[in-house]
């Protein structure tokens, strides 16, 4: 067990309960357990299997490679239209893991099969966005926050590369890019609500840019 996820999850302000639950569930099917991306992460011989996720209306185990499991059961969730490679379960209650131990058991135990073959996702080029070399960087050693990214729809992965891109130096397209870390992951566009009190949701209507924050 890793001291930084015990951390992680005493620290949450929701789903402590169901966290820990799929915690011991990862670690009964005999996964790694590891903290990373600011989020507790599970491999199988060094190669990321599972990541636990934490949002505002439910929690997650996310698959990285969940558009490669069967889903006999059509239960894996995509996360948006353009994410390619993660599938996951969202719960809201520890009954609910419970319930589906013996099944989640499965599609783990797939999951590390997956690992043993060696089988990787095919990837479609997105040639309609060249992301800027910074975001592409950024993406590729955080494999939670690029498949927040790819959930996001086209225009909203668009707007975030057309403000990054503006910058003129590396440095301060690389600190942009930080600053806006915690909007994607909750898979907000750059012009989107984060407070809740626009008039036209989901977009900010400007009235509270010092709650949603200012570019």
């Amino acid at each position: 067990m890793n001291l930084k996820v015990d951390d992680f999850i005493s620290n949450a302000k929701k789903w402590q309960p169901e966290m820990e639950q799929l915690r011991q569930l990862l670690l009964d099917c005999g996964l790694t357990e590891e903290f990373k991306w600011r989020t507790p992460c599970y491999s199988f011989q060094g190669n990321n299997v599972v990541l636990i996720a934490s949002f505002k209306s439910f929690c997650a185990l996310s698959f990285l490679k969940g558009s490669l499991l069967q889903d006999t059961n059509g239960m894996l969730v995509q996360p948006g239209e353009n994410s390619q490679a993660v599938r996951f379960f969202k719960f809201t209650n520890v009954s609910e893991i419970e319930e589906l131990k013996p099944i989640l058991k499965n599609y783990i135990y797939e999951a590390i099969e997956v690992e043993k073959a060696g089988l990787k996702v095919a990837f479609k080029s997105n040639k309609e966005l060249e992301l800027v070399d910074e975001l592409k960087a950024i993406l590729d050693k955080n494999l939670a926050l690029k498949a927040a990214f790819e959930s996001l729809t086209p225009g909203r992965q668009r707007a975030y590369n057309l403000f990054f891109e503006a910058a003129k130096q590396s440095k301060t397209r690389e600190t942009r890019i930080e600053k806006y870390i915690p909007r994607i992951l909750d898979g907000k566009g750059i012009n989107d609500c984060v407070c809740g009190l626009s008039k036209k949701m989901p977009s900010c209507d400007g009235s509270h840019k010092s709650i949603c924050g200012e570019k």
